[in-house]
């Protein structure tokens, strides 16, 4: 394959997949998706939910609530943009 069909296909993923990145996002925002991705795979998925509610003290409920919560800034606030002069 020649470097330009490879070039297509990354630039094909890239726009089709958010959370792979690229050369412009920002570390807050790639540590972000990939936050997000994780807790997304734990609601998805029951018999983590479960063990991760028993850990917890909680109901399965309660526990998939507090994750699907904590998705919305799994990092905290992003950071500052620095004002450019």
């Amino acid at each position: 394959m020649d470097k330009f069909g490879m070039h297509n296909q990354t630039e094909h993923m890239y726009a089709r997949y958010s959370g792979t990145g690229n050369a412009d996002i920002s570390k807050h925002q790639w540590i972000t998706s990939q936050h997000r991705d994780t807790l997304a795979h734990y609601v998805a998925d029951n018999s983590l939910a479960m063990l991760i509610s028993v850990v917890e003290g909680d109901s399965m409920a309660r526990t998939k609530f507090n994750m699907l919560q904590r998705m919305q800034q799994p990092c905290g606030p992003p950071p500052p943009k620095p004002v450019d002069e």
